[in-house]
Formats: structure tokens, sequence, C-alpha cells
């Protein structure tokens, strides 16, 4: 069972009476340990696309099921619930708590979740360790690079063990070495502990650390295709 799977999925957008389509019958599965990246330039839909499948949004049409679910038969809590427990997300504008440490920023969602209060320290500080930052744990957020906070919005993102991470243009506002080394920590989580992800981004060597890349042009899939030359973390040694 494909832990994603979309189906003539369509979005459209209405404003003072005029009706904008964002996606146009899109159709693909994206299967449990897959890492598959989401392209396309401005305006083609991937925003909209990550929206619904992260439960920010819904469809217009079609139908899209996560674990074998229809999204159409959650109810609102049921959609704050999974979103929570099941998945992780790391966005551009790292969205941390400027005045708040590395750990009680990485800690957050486990207050919302079904964790028990015993373990909460136990897995936020291996999800802060498992992107190197155990270092900077007690530092405000508003005292690191740009790099660094990204690293811990990854780590946020892994803190409650999700199924899936969803990560929107991760390395957008960084400069070429700390965008590296953040693909370099994705591409090396998806290849130990084989969780899912699903990237947007309009880079080409970024998205060529994914398996396959997804190719949206006004709103429809224009390609779907395994990654012939797939990036690995000895790239970035090169």
């Amino acid at each position: 069972m494909a832990l994603i799977e979309t189906k003539d999925l369509e979005k459209t957008f209405e404003d003072e009476g005029v009706i904008t389509p964002a996606l146009q019958g899109i159709t693909f599965n994206v299967e449990k340990g897959e890492f598959v990246a989401i392209m396309g330039p401005s305006g083609s839909g991937k925003s909209t696309m990550l929206q619904i499948l992260g439960f920010l949004d819904r469809q217009t049409k079609g139908t899209y099921k996560f674990a074998g679910r229809e999204m159409d038969d959650f109810s609102e809590d049921e959609l704050a619930h999974t979103r929570n427990k099941k998945m992780g997300f790391i966005f551009q504008s790292f969205n941390l708590l400027p005045r708040t440490s590395v750990f009680e920023n990485v800690r957050l969602p486990l207050i919302y979740s079904n964790v028990p209060e015993s373990k909460w320290k136990s897995q936020t500080e291996k999800a802060i360790q498992a992107v190197g930052l155990f270092h900077r744990m007690n530092h405000e957020s508003s005292q690191l690079s740009g790099g660094e906070k990204q690293r811990v919005a990854i780590a946020r993102a892994l803190v409650n063990k999700p199924e899936i991470i969803f990560a929107d243009e991760p390395t957008g506002n960084l400069d070429t070495k700390s965008g590296q080394a953040i693909m370099e920590i994705l591409h090396n989580m998806h290849e130990k502990e084989k969780i899912t992800i699903l990237l947007i981004t309009h880079e080409t060597y970024t998205a060529e650390h994914a398996e396959r890349i997804i190719k949206l042009r006004d709103g429809k899939i224009e390609t779907d295709s395994k990654v012939a030359n797939r990036h690995g973390a000895k790239d970035f040694l090169k």
C-alpha cells in the first residue's frame, strides 16, 4: 500500500467570481520509504500540492489517500492529529521561535502529541544530535546561522518520528555551502532511517538527491521519472 495516493486531484481558487485552476488532474503515488522531489516554475502548483498533501488544505475534486484512508473521511481533529503525529514539516523560512532555545523549539511538537512526557527529553536530544547541533542545544534560535536554523527545523520535524517529511524549499534561504549541508542531512536521513521524504524545490541539483522527480507545469504533471545519476553525501566532499 502506498503512503500517498492521489487520483485526478484538482484545486481551484475563486476570487470575485474569477476561477483559477491551481492543480488539474494530478495522479501519482508515493511509496513508503521513497524520496520524491516535486519541481516546477513559480505558479506551477508545487505549494498548493504541498498544502493538500500535508493536510493544510483540501482539494476541490479528486481523491487523496494517506496511508490508505481518504482525506475526505478525516474530521478536522483527525487531520490535526495525523499532521502532528505522522507528518514532519521543514519550511524555507524555518518558522522557529526566536527567543527560545534550540531544545525548546525541537521539543514543541511533543507537547501536542501522545508521547509520554517522560520521553520528551530523550527524543528531543536524539533529534538534535541527529542534525549535529547538540553543542548548541541551549542557545536561542536567534543566535544561530541560517544553516543552523534549518538544522533545528529538521530536528523539530524528526522529533515525533513521523512517517513522512515534507520539505518546502529547505535550501531556499541558504548559501550554497549551507544548502549542501542541509541536503546531506536529508539524504543521510533517508538512507539510514528509510524515512519517506517529499521535497519541493526549484533547484535541479537539490532535486537530484531524490530517487524520483515529478515536474509540474501549469498545475499538471509534465514528467514523472527516476533519477538516473542521484547525488549522494559523497558529492559534498568533491
